[in-house]
């Protein structure tokens, strides 16, 4: 599968609302930083620098289980791939 391992029963359904992306991970949680625009905060700061912010644009539109999730993964992958079924 393109997202989300073979075999894979749960899947979250997200949407990044700043980029715009869907995508599917492996993680269920109701915001999380987006992997296409999003940046995970480097925590190792010195002591003149401030907490860095992390911006959890991406928001859970649904839980997807069983057969669904390999139809939601091809159809994804399908619209990034642009139709081209060679990779399948």
């Amino acid at each position: 599968m393109y997202y989300v391992p073979d075999g894979t029963q749960v899947a979250g359904f997200y949407e990044c609302k700043a980029c715009g992306t869907r995508f599917l991970d492996v993680k269920i949680v109701p915001k999380m930083v987006c992997p296409y625009c999003g940046k995970e905060a480097d925590m190792e700061i010195g002591p003149d620098e401030e907490m860095p912010e992390v911006a959890e644009d991406a928001v859970l539109l649904e839980t997807v289980e069983g057969e669904n999730v390999e139809k939601y993964d091809t159809l994804l992958s399908l619209a990034v791939t642009g139709g081209d079924y060679s990779w399948i």
